[in-house]
């Protein structure tokens, strides 16, 4: 069901694979995705399970309405009501989990414990274009984080010898982000988009402690929509724990 689990210096990073949950083929089994056209009870039960498995209250996790764009939204609680479009979150509210929902974009997990900010975003190609990862970035640096001291993750993702694209989009990728340019295992075009979030991640300063080594096309415990099509979603969670440091004696958050 969780497929890993990291803790820092009371930051929590936690990756879902497909299995231990109760959705029926070919969402099954731990869909987590609400937009995918499965059964919504059973994607509520999907949710409910991997939270009480990560010691979590279902009720406060921050789901995003992911629409492969840069706009981040600050949120100190659930949304009440629809969800907003948006493909990035950062919170101050230590316990409140941030969610991205995946089946082959790479989602980025981000905490400055010190400064009790975490954030997420949702990196597809679309996203890592228009700039999702150095926006939220910017909008925890706002809140007191420092770049130097954010705690990055990244989870299963498709990886760039998967990832077959036509050779103008991947020019027009590369344009932007040079180091997402890739070649597949069989010798053509492809976007590498871990990559270019690392790239991005380190142009703001922020080095990433992992890199999942899962791609989502060649495993047959994660979803893919490359490789499926019609298919569940995974789900990585950020969040600061109660045990997370504040700030010393003297030292300041910003």
């Amino acid at each position: 069901m969780i497929g890993q689990q990291h803790h820092e210096s009371g930051a929590h990073f936690a990756f879902t694979d497909r299995w231990g949950g109760v959705s029926a083929a070919p969402y099954d089994q731990l869909n987590l995705g609400g937009a995918v056209g499965d059964d919504p009870h059973a994607v509520h039960a999907n949710r409910s399970r991997a939270a009480t498995a990560l010691g979590l209250d279902p009720a406060a996790v921050v789901w995003m309405n992911q629409v492969h764009g840069r706009d981040v939204a600050v949120v100190d609680g659930p949304w009440q009501g629809d969800v907003p479009a948006v493909d990035a979150v950062v919170t101050e509210r230590r316990g409140l989990a941030l969610a991205v929902l995946t089946a082959d974009c790479t989602p980025v997990l981000l905490a400055d414990p010190v400064a009790g900010v975490a954030g997420a975003a949702h990196a597809g190609r679309p996203g890592l274009v228009a700039g999702v990862v150095p926006a939220v970035v910017e909008a925890m640096v706002k809140r007191g984080a420092e770049p130097a001291r954010i705690i990055a993750y990244t989870g299963p993702a498709i990886c760039g010898r998967c990832y077959e694209v036509p050779e103008a989009m991947r020019s027009d990728v590369a344009a932007v982000v040079p180091e997402a340019r890739a070649t597949t295992s069989w010798g053509t075009p492809a976007v590498d988009v871990t990559a270019g979030v690392r790239a991005q991640l380190a142009a703001q300063g922020v080095l990433v402690r992992e890199d999942s080594h899962i791609c989502t096309r060649e495993s047959a415990d994660h979803f893919s929509y490359r490789r499926d099509r019609t298919t569940g979603r995974l789900a990585s969670y950020v969040w600061l724990g109660d045990d997370t440091p504040g700030p010393g004696p003297g030292e300041a958050t910003s």
